[in-house]
């Protein structure tokens, strides 16, 4: 009789959280089992949502965190949100609800704004999706060129612009609609038009487009 063993990868969609993190610890001759350092990384953290967001400078402050094994973690994290955005991309940017649809997994748990740019072809299909500036808890300072450049680089017909709401409050600010006529006004002469601005919350998002009607 053969006896058959299954390699841990062809488990790991059944492994804890703490073992599939410690397959990303460097290993140790001495000291702390990675299993044991995995574990007292997500309690100190406060869980593994707050942790995917630590940069890998914080992470290798913890005990028995190299700095190569921050780095893999951070990665592992990003991986792993920018496959969810992309699971949850239709081709067909349609509606506002589409654009939320796309970025929700991407700014979810994230502590301060970030500016999101969507190209889409002349059929409303998504092209790309390039973040163009990031800033503190309530602002995010964006100029047209940031947004543009990558529309231009792509060849976008069209644009449409995102940023989230850390408070959880997706109400679009004076500052955010200011932006959005600024950016509609810059879009009418270079020839790509911004079709809409998300303001993204946990859970939640509002268009401006919707929000202000024949008034934007």
């Amino acid at each position: 009789m053969v006896a058959i063993t299954t390699h841990p990868l062809a488990r790991v969609s059944r492994t804890g959280d703490d073992e599939l993190l410690s397959l990303l610890l460097a290993p140790r001759a001495r000291g702390t089992p990675p299993r044991e350092v995995a574990a007292s990384l997500v309690a100190s953290a406060g869980g593994l949502a707050a942790l995917s967001r630590a940069s890998p400078r914080e992470l290798a402050q913890h005990h028995g965190i190299t700095p190569s094994s921050a780095l893999r973690i951070a990665a592992s994290f990003e991986l792993g949100r920018r496959a969810a955005s992309a699971a949850a991309c239709r081709d067909l940017i349609a509606h506002a609800a589409d654009l939320h649809a796309l970025l929700a997994p991407r700014v979810a748990g994230l502590a301060q704004e970030v500016f999101i740019v969507v190209g889409i072809d002349i059929r409303n299909r998504m092209l790309d999706i390039v973040e163009v500036a990031r800033g503190g808890l309530h602002m995010v300072e964006v100029h047209p060129r940031e947004v543009f450049r990558p529309l231009i680089r792509m060849a976008a017909a069209g644009g449409l612009v995102a940023h989230n709401h850390p408070s959880g409050d997706p109400t679009p600010s004076p500052e955010d609609i200011a932006l959005t006529r600024r950016l509609r006004d810059v879009g009418g002469i270079v020839g790509i038009p911004i079709v809409d601005h998300v303001v993204l919350a946990s859970g939640a998002f509002c268009s401006i487009a919707d929000h202000l009607g024949t008034d934007l």
